[in-house]
Formats: C-alpha cells, structure tokens, sequence
C-alpha cells in the first residue's frame, strides 16, 4: 500500500537514471512506461524489467511493479552489477541471449540500438544481433521499393531489422517503427494486418519479430466521450425555401414541421410541410443523394417499379419487386444480413415488434435516442402492417415463381439423409431456384426419378425430422439452437437454414419445432427477445436458475449465488444483491447469456451466397435475393389437426356428373368426413390426405395445384397425386360409399408402408 501511494503521489518526481539500463530517456514507445517510487528510491523502465533474464513475476497483478516484488528487483540488479555490456561496455547487463552457447549479454537499449530483438510472449526471450530471427524470402520476389501501408512513405523490399513482410499478404511491407506505434494504439484486441485484416497469423509473426503489443484495449475505445458526436441526430431544414416561421432549426414531433431526414444519407433534413410530405411514412431523399441515384440509374428504377407495384389491386408490394418510394424501405447502402443490421426496437413492453424493415433507414439512430417517437412510429407501421398483411402461403407463391423449369437432381439415401442431402445442397451445380428432383437410390419401388410432389414431400419430411432431431437443436418438443463448435466449423447451420428455406418455397413441410423464443430471434434479432426458463434445456443449469427464482430470501439468495458461484462468473452474470428483488434481474441474466448469448456464434453465421435461407440467423429471409424478410410466425408451430371443416375447405368440389345423385354423393362425403374425425372409420384425416397428394399435413405455401374432388361412375375411390385430386365413386347407399372408401384407402397405404 505504501508502494502504491508513493507511486500516486510521485509519479511526476524523475529519478535520473533507470535501476536496470542506467540512462535518463523517458521514451515509453521505445523502452516502456518509466516509474519511480520515492519511498523506495527506485526508477526503472517497464522493457527493461520485463525483459531481464533473471527475474520472474512472482506476486499479485498489484503487487509490486506489475507483479515484480521490490526485492526481487533489487536481487537483479545486484545479479546485472556483475556482469558487462558487450555493445556498450558498461556494468549493468540485466539481459542475455537465448541462443545455446552464447554468452552476450546487453542492457535493453543497447540490444534497440543493436538490433536485438526482443519477442514480448510466453517465456520472453532476448536474441543478440547475431542469432535474432529473420523473415524469410524466397528467390522468386522481387526487389524495389514499396509504399509502407501505414505512413504510405517508401520502404525497402528487403530483409532488414527496420523493415517487415506481413505474412498474410504478398506485397504489404512496413515500418517497424510504424507497427509499433499502431501496436501499442491499438492493443492485442485490435492490432491486425492493414491490408486483409488478419489478425491471429499477423500477430504471432509480429511477436515473433520483436513487435510488443499491449494487453489493452484500443486507444481510441479508453477515450471518454470519443463517439459522441455520432450519437447526435440532424434536425434541420435544408430546403430552398422553408415554410417554418419558427426557423429552419424548429423541429415539433408529430407534426407537420417535424423535421425528416435524408433515407439515404441521413445529413440532410426537411420539414414534413416543406417538403409537402402528408405522412412521416413517406421517405425522402436531399438534391445530392438524389442527383447520385439518378446517374447510376437507381432512382429511375425505384420510381418505375413503384408505379406497377401502385397498380396492384390487393394494395401490397411483390416480394420480386423494390417497394414503392411511398412504403418504408431499407437505404441502398443497408447490410443484406438479417443479424448484422442495426439493432431493432421493442416497443411498449410486450407490443410486437417494429422490425429494423419497417422503418426509414434515415430514422435508425434517432429510435434509440428517443423513445417516444418510437412508439408513435411503432403504433402507426403496426396500422400499415394491419392494412398490407397477407397470407403465408400467397408470399411463399410468390416467391415460387421464381422458381424455373430448369431441374436440378438429387440422389438421396433414405437411410442416410442428413449427409446425403448435404451432399446434394454443396455440389457446384445446385441452385436453389431450380426445380428440384429426388432420386432415393436405396429404394427398389423408386429406382427410376420420381419427379412426382409425393417424392418432395417424403424427403422434405425426413428431411425436417432429421433436424428436428439432429445436434443443432435442443429441448423437448419446442427447441432451440444448441452451441455445436463442430457444426460451427463445418458451417453446418447454414446449410440447415437453406434446406428449410428450400422446403418453404418448394412445397415441403415447415420447420413445425422451433421454440417462439428461437423464431423471435431469427425475426426481430436477438437483442430484441427474452427467453423463459423453458427454454433451458440443461437440466442442472435450469436447476441452478430454479434456485435463485424461488429464493424467499435475502441470505437464501445469496446462498444460492455462493453454490453456483463459479457458473455465474464464468457466464458473465455476477452482479451486486442487495435485496432481494434483484434476483430478477440476474435471473434474466443467466437466461440471456445460456440461450441467446451462449449461442450467438451459431445465429450470426454470415451467409456465404445469396440463396433461399442465408443462413440460420436469416431462416426466413426467403428471397430468392436474400433481401425480402418476411413474418412467418406460423410456420414454427406445431402442425395443425386437420378438422372436417378444415378438410372440406381443403378440395374444390368438382361434380362432373350432373345427375340426381350428384347431392346425395356431396352429402355421402361430408357424412364420412364426420364419422373420421369421430373416430368411427378405420383411416384419419390424414390418411385421406395422403392418399389424395402424397402428404400427410398441408404444406406452408399450399398445394399446386390446388386437390380437387371429382364424384365419377367408377368401382372404387382414386387418388391422382400428380392432379392432386380425389375422384369418389358415386353410391346408392352411404355404407356402400364408407366401405368403398376405407377398403381403397388402408390397402393402398398399406402396401406404400410395406
């Protein structure tokens, strides 16, 4: 303590020389931080106590110098006394040289002035000028001059003390002089090649060469208030000529002389009435931004598009086509990736979500800032939502017309499905706009291609139920994504996320066990949801959080925080408890960190290709470029119970037969539609199903073509697949029509099963 005080209170008082290397220099790039303590008459550069030979850290982080006991500082520099410089002849050469045999030994400056060089990792070892490392360079490069790619001034392409070769990148040549200042700026954090970015091989090599880089954070992070000017929003009116008597400066919320900002830049504003813009919805862009998209063609575009998506009938946008100008939007320069984009914005406690979509991108930073505006924006896009909202199934059709004739074939193993169709999804040749054909190669009954729906259909569904049951997810029947580091690796969510995308678009089954926490977080980010204690499917973690929910009191609490002390300092969670309500809050810690946080790596895996379903944190980014997001909450549940409502609505009946009996065949048919449901026939809804299409649930986007039913003079009840139709034998009586229809139905699946 008394160090540590005389070190406070006399960091300015210089001692002249340092204990270690004898000289005055207070040059902290070059030989470390120089410290004096007065209570103990000792001044000593940090480079040249890190880098003696004889002595280690020994004591705490706040013992002593950094670790280094005041005695055993002293121990070394009674060791140095005794021994000689071999560049500057002097007493006091606290460092030696690693290399076997040798016997060099130099003060810390002198090894700079010599170039020694001094690697500041793991054992940090010192090499005299004669057996330092080199970078090498092979025959074949050539020699010149080249720009330094951090002061940009001319180095020499040769292998020098003074210069360096990144490793990472054929022609970027530096300073050492330039690394290290950027070095000690920028901290192991963020200290990485200038030119490609490369961090763990560009670091190692460095360490390797000499180049110190602290255990700190960047500079220009520790700097207090260094972003603040990013946080302030512009709000003024550029027009030529404002309307506003009260200034161009004057900005009043929700109303006319509300100031919009620019939607593509963001640095120019107007006034709502300036602008004669009736709604805060409508999006503006200033002269500049708009002069710019008129020369690369973008604005004229817009404009044309925006007028046949204004002639639709049903008032919504095409996913095919960019919204109208009059529709919210995303900027031209906004991320594709659904996870990468700005955080978006919860409003009012429980309300649903404002998507980062719905709102201007000129309006992004100023929603966080000010939340009052948020909610009147939220309550007026949840009106625009309520008056443009569709039907699943019409969306996921609208993007399957995208889809072409052109096939693309895949051989899968039933038996092995997951690898097979991953095989399939990764040859060069798949595109996911293609038709898709199945070939099952271990199936007798289907050696030949089955181009049928029904053949889809059975492989999309051993498809999901592999998934469903595969390392990716966890829990029981509503799951989550577990934290596979082996899958991460292999880029395997990806994969899965384009296989459930595929199978939206192309008739197959939903992904119907995604928990809601998980479908919220694909939807509206991550930072936007709070997950429950259902969500844990660790048993002893959901214990662990049990515990700490339903302690009664104070010192029960912090009873239970002692016992999983080490779970809760791991995961990030340890916070003060003064009383008891604060167990709320650690509890929603913990659940965040174990199921959002915990798995982030898996839901921010950047798309490689513009497909489908970029990648499990962009499940329902289902464009066929990626861009469109669209709100498929119903997709994630569990399958719905076919009723006898729901079935009859299901077929268009087609009564080609126009004859007395036509009625009584309807009638016959709703009769045994009830005695199914009841539970008074021997097959299920579901077996008529798919015995009429080959599936046993409706597909999210629907069927195509739509099941038909047609009542023919025929013996026995048919189920044409590929028409998706059901042709009914027309009866005398209603049990002759029931014996028809469960004798034909169980057969047929029966030998299909076998």
């Amino acid at each position: 303590e008394e160090l540590r005080m005389s070190k406070n209170n006399n960091s300015d008082i210089q001692s002249p020389f340092c204990v270690l290397c004898g000289r005055t220099d207070d040059c902290p790039e070059k030989y470390g931080e120089k410290r004096t303590y007065v209570a103990y008459n000792l001044t000593v550069h940090y480079y040249c106590l890190l880098m003696s030979s004889g002595i280690w850290q020994r004591g705490q982080e706040d013992e002593g110098v950094d670790g280094f006991l005041i005695a055993d500082i002293r121990k070394e520099v009674n060791r140095a006394a005794k021994l000689k410089c071999n560049i500057c002849k002097k007493k006091g050469a606290s460092i030696g040289c690693v290399a076997p045999k040798c016997k060099r030994s130099y003060h810390f400056p002198c090894g700079i002035q010599k170039e020694c060089i001094f690697q500041f990792m793991e054992e940090f070892r010192s090499y005299c000028w004669e057996h330092k490392p080199v970078q090498k360079f092979s025959d074949k490069e050539s020699r010149g001059t080249s720009q330094c790619t951090i002061c940009l001034d001319l180095v020499e392409q040769l292998p020098a003390y003074t210069v360096l070769k990144s490793p990472c990148c054929k022609n970027a040549w530096f300073h050492r002089e330039c690394l290290q200042y950027q070095a000690l700026s920028a901290g192991i954090f963020f200290f990485r090649c200038s030119v490609c970015n490369n961090k763990d091989k560009f670091q190692k090599e460095m360490l390797r060469m000499g180049i110190h880089i602290p255990e700190k954070d960047a500079s220009w992070e520790l700097e207090e208030n260094a972003y603040q000017d990013l946080l302030q929003c512009y709000q003024h009116c550029d027009i030529k000529k404002c309307l506003c008597k009260k200034g161009r400066d004057y900005n009043e919320p929700d109303s006319k002389w509300e100031i919009k900002r620019c939607q593509c830049c963001g640095s120019r504003g107007t006034h709502l009435a300036c602008s004669a813009m009736k709604s805060w919805e409508q999006n503006w862009e200033c002269m500049e931004c708009r002069s710019i998209l008129a020369k690369s063609g973008n604005y004229s575009k817009q404009k044309k598009r925006s007028l046949a998506t204004s002639e639709k009938t049903d008032g919504t946008t095409c996913l095919l086509e960019e919204p109208s100008p009059k529709c919210p939007r995303q900027s031209p320069g906004s991320q594709r990736s659904f996870l990468l984009q700005s955080p978006k914005i919860m409003c009012q406690n429980n309300l649903s979500p404002c998507s980062h979509q719905e709102r201007p991108a000129s309006n992004r930073v100023m929603m966080s800032l000010t939340p009052l505006m948020s909610n009147r924006n939220c309550s007026l896009r949840k009106k625009h939502l309520r008056k443009n909202r569709r039907e699943v199934s019409n969306i996921l059709k609208e993007l399957k017309l995208q889809v072409n004739t052109k096939t693309t074939r895949l051989n899968i193993n039933a038996e092995n499905i997951w690898n097979s169709a991953l095989k399939g999804f990764r040859q060069r040749n798949f595109n996911p706009t293609n038709t898709i054909e199945i070939k099952f190669t271990n199936c007798k009954n289907r050696s030949k291609t089955d181009t049928s729906d029904a053949s889809k259909h059975h492989f999309f569904q051993l498809l999901m139920l592999h998934l469903q049951n595969s390392s990716l997810f966890e829990g029981s029947s509503a799951k989550n994504l577990s934290l596979d580091f082996q899958a991460v690796k292999e880029n395997l969510y990806f994969e899965a996320g384009k296989m459930i995308a595929v199978s939206l678009v192309h008739g197959g089954p939903s992904p119907c066990f995604f928990s809601k926490t998980l479908f919220n977080c694909l939807v509206y980010g991550p930072e936007n949801v709070k997950p429950a204690l259902e969500d844990v499917a660790d048993v002893d973690v959901a214990q662990t959080i049990k515990m700490i929910k339903y302690a009664n009191s104070l010192s029960s609490l912090q009873s239970a925080i002692h016992d999983c002390y080490e779970f809760l300092a791991a995961a990030g969670c340890l916070r003060p408890i003064t009383s008891l309500c604060d167990k709320n809050m650690l509890v929603n810690d913990i659940l965040i960190h174990h199921v959002i946080k915990r798995i982030i790596s898996p839901l921010e895996r950047p798309p490689r290709t513009s497909c489908l379903g970029p990648c499990p944190g962009s499940f329902f980014n289902i464009s066929m470029d990626g861009d469109s997001k669209t709100p498929l909450g119903d997709l994630c549940q569990c399958p719905v119970t076919l009723t006898v409502k729901k079935r009859s609505l299901l077929f268009r009946q087609n009564l080609l037969c126009f004859n007395v009996n036509k009625v009584e065949g309807a009638d016959f048919w709703m009769g045994y539609l009830q005695d199914v449901e009841s539970g008074e026939s021997v097959v299920t809804l579901e077996d008529i199903l798919l015995f009429t299409t080959g599936s046993i649930s409706i597909p999210p986007i629907g069927f195509d073509p739509e099941p038909t039913i047609k009542f023919l003079h025929i013996r026995y009840p048919v189920g044409n697949r590929l028409l998706n139709c059901l042709e009914l034998p027309i009866t005398k009586t209603y049990d002759q029509f029931k014996n028809k229809m469960e004798f034909t139905i169980r057969n047929t699946l029966r030998v299909e099963r076998e």
